[in-house]
């Protein structure tokens, strides 16, 4: 759709009964205004089809762009971390700078992340997850630019996908603690309610269970973010309901050494009287007396793959549509 002033800021606060001012911060993502101002902002805003280009007005035209948007789950989280340090420096090597968000494994997060990114008219777009609003994959065709998904593999990308597959390494872990004989399995997660690639790895593993004869004797899924009080906190919870446990499988690694910390506070011998697993590979779990039983995620390998793939497509250059990521069970000493 073609757009004058008037269908611009002026226009969309004039229909949404706000100011430019209010219609700006909701679209830079600021605060300020409520949950009903942002919403009709944002319904003009869809209905008008209206995209401000920043970068076209800071630096020229949109083809010239060098910058990619990266979005995480999370910044506090050690794995995402070092997947946007190899993004980052593969993109810095290649001569593209980085704009990075999170959306907290919320998909109107994302969305509207994208939205403020969509303004400055990226290069490319690497978002982690393959859930993804309606409102997400149609700015992303408006967008016509490379996306790359990565983290959680799916056979039927957007543009690209490069990752591994939550359920299977979830899979992977629960026939892991069959084959060491622990029969009574429990479950801590995180993200409680949320569509969350730690519940795609629990499903993973209720199936891996079921496939050995099993199934997940209990189960304390919190509300909150995965940590290390989280798992503390979770497996008191857990244990105190299901003391016979002999097993527990933790959303990831901070949440199972949190549970370790649990037991050794209260004279529960890990692996001697509990098994404990985490997910990730996260660095303090290899550091620990007796190293953790865990999944290593290769995050440099998978970030540098990504930010590669992107610039590749940018050039024409052929891209396979789906990467594999391998992943890798480490037995250790807690299970």
């Amino acid at each position: 759709m073609a757009k004058t002033d008037k269908t611009g800021l002026e226009g969309i606060a004039r229909a949404a009964g706000v100011s430019k001012m209010t219609v700006s911060r909701v679209l830079r993502g600021s605060g300020g205004f409520s949950n009903e101002t942002r919403d009709r902002v944002l319904a003009e805003v869809k209905r008008t089809g209206y995209l401000p280009n920043r970068l076209a007005a800071a630096f020229g035209p949109a083809q010239s762009s060098t910058l990619v948007g990266v979005c995480v789950p999370r910044f506090t989280s050690s794995l995402f971390g070092a997947v946007l340090e190899a993004t980052n420096t593969a993109f810095a090597r290649l001569g593209y700078q980085t704009m990075i968000g999170s959306h907290d494994q919320l998909p109107e997060e994302e969305e509207a992340w994208l939205r403020g990114l969509a303004s400055w008219r990226p290069a490319g777009v690497i978002l982690a997850g393959r859930h993804h609003s309606p409102g997400t994959r149609d700015l992303l065709r408006a967008m016509t630019v490379p996306v790359v998904e990565i983290w959680d593999l799916t056979t039927t990308p957007i543009d690209i996908s490069i990752g591994f597959s939550h359920y299977d390494t979830g899979f992977e872990m629960a026939q892991f603690l069959a084959s060491r004989g622990r029969r009574r399995i429990g479950y801590v997660g995180a993200l409680a309610g949320v569509k969350s690639m730690g519940r795609a790895r629990f499903d993973g593993f209720r199936a891996g269970l079921a496939a050995a004869g099993q199934t997940v004797q209990d189960m304390e899924v919190l509300h909150d973010r995965p940590g290390f009080y989280a798992g503390f906190y979770g497996a008191e919870v857990l244990l105190g309901r299901s003391p016979r446990l002999d097993a527990i499988y933790f959303h990831d690694d901070e949440m199972a050494i949190g549970g370790m910390a649990y037991c050794a506070a209260k004279g529960v011998q890990v692996p001697e009287d509990i098994g404990i697993a985490g997910w990730g590979g996260m660095e303090a779990a290899s550091i620990l007396p007796k190293r953790l039983t865990t999944t290593i995620v290769p995050t440099a390998k998978l970030g540098k793959a990504a930010a590669e793939a992107l610039v590749s497509r940018l050039r024409g250059d052929a891209v396979p549509d789906v990467t594999l990521i391998a992943t890798k069970l480490v037995p250790g000493g807690t299970a």
